[in-house]
């Protein structure tokens, strides 16, 4: 056993990763200053990300399976954008309205990580922007961590 002081710690050292923020468009990103995804050296972090669609309406109205598709399909989408893809994501946190129906955001879920398994976190929150939103998700992935 090693027992650390402040006089016999590892000399730290610093990382220099380059960063890039991603837009997805949305015009509250240059309004409130925000990325949709930001990576920095390997890592990627996808903000919360609900259905909302380009035209402003709620992809999947009323059904949480159908929200988290089109979610996690919209995620993957800008994974490729930084080069990743989804068999490196490391981690998603969903925030559902009501997490009684926490099966059927699995049941989408599943379709895409099932043989993934990254980590997978589903909580509950009072509400979301819009009553419409049943589902936000955020997502992290690292490049070059793949299941070998």
């Amino acid at each position: 056993m090693v027992e650390y002081t402040k006089s016999n710690l590892p000399r730290e050292k610093k990382m220099n990763l380059t960063r890039t923020n991603y837009s997805s468009g949305s015009p509250l990103e240059e309004k409130i200053g925000y990325s949709r995804m930001v990576q920095a050296g390997p890592f990627i972090y996808i903000g919360g990300t609900t259905s909302v669609q380009p035209d402003g309406s709620v992809a999947g109205e009323g059904s949480v399976y159908e929200q988290t598709k089109y979610i996690l399909q919209k995620q993957i989408g800008l994974l490729t954008r930084a080069g990743a893809k989804k068999e490196e994501v490391l981690k998603i946190k969903a925030y559902l309205t009501d997490i009684t129906q926490g099966a059927e955001a699995a049941r989408a879920y599943s379709e895409f990580f099932k043989n993934i398994r990254p980590l997978f976190t589903m909580v509950e929150t009072p509400r979301l922007n819009r009553p419409a939103q049943l589902i936000e998700i955020e997502m992290d992935a690292a490049l070059g961590a793949s299941i070998l």
